[in-house]
């Protein structure tokens, strides 16, 4: 590759990402979508499942003076490149590349849980309406809240709050 390619920012239609990098390649242009395994709740199922690190953007690799750039927003799943006055706006070097390193075999991106907690970890709820309430951690979701399960009534309950209003139980 020469000195002026670069890696830019196409954003996606919904959940084309996937689309959207196979036409770019087929075009001719290097994509690059990273994925990471995201953690999903259900029913007392906990699965994992492939999904974007960046949902609705995906990295196109070009030399805009040579490439034929302007074709990208009329390709299947891509809304738009990202652009500032007219031009393409270059993603700062060494992102991407750093990115890819840190890519498996499998294309997948290792994301450290932020989670202090195991399932079935008994924890504390520190704020709220159900402060100094004790319950078992479930899961966590995306949105930087967790799911405990509470005795109320005589029955187990799900509950969603929010990661710092809980603590382990000393």
């Amino acid at each position: 590759m020469n000195g002026s390619f670069r890696w830019y920012v196409v954003y996606t239609r919904p959940n084309g990402e996937k689309t959207a990098a196979r036409n770019l390649r087929q075009q001719g242009f290097l994509s690059f979508s990273p994925q990471y395994l995201k953690r999903r709740c259900h029913a007392r199922r906990i699965d994992w499942v492939p999904s974007p690190l960046f949902p609705r953007y995906v990295f196109v690799g070009m030399d805009p003076a040579t490439a034929r750039w302007r074709a990208i927003s009329s390709t299947i799943g891509v809304s738009h490149l990202v652009c500032k006055g007219g031009q393409p706006v270059p993603v700062p070097e060494g992102i991407v590349e750093e990115l890819q390193s840190c890519s498996g075999d499998d294309g997948m991106i290792a994301v450290e849980p932020l989670i202090p907690f195991r399932q079935g970890e008994p924890v504390q709820v520190l704020s709220g309406a159900l402060a100094d309430r004790v319950g078992f951690f479930d899961c966590a979701t995306d949105e930087g809240r967790v799911i405990l399960l509470l005795d109320m009534l005589g029955r187990q309950v799900k509950v969603k709050l929010p990661l710092d209003s809980v603590a382990a139980v000393a």
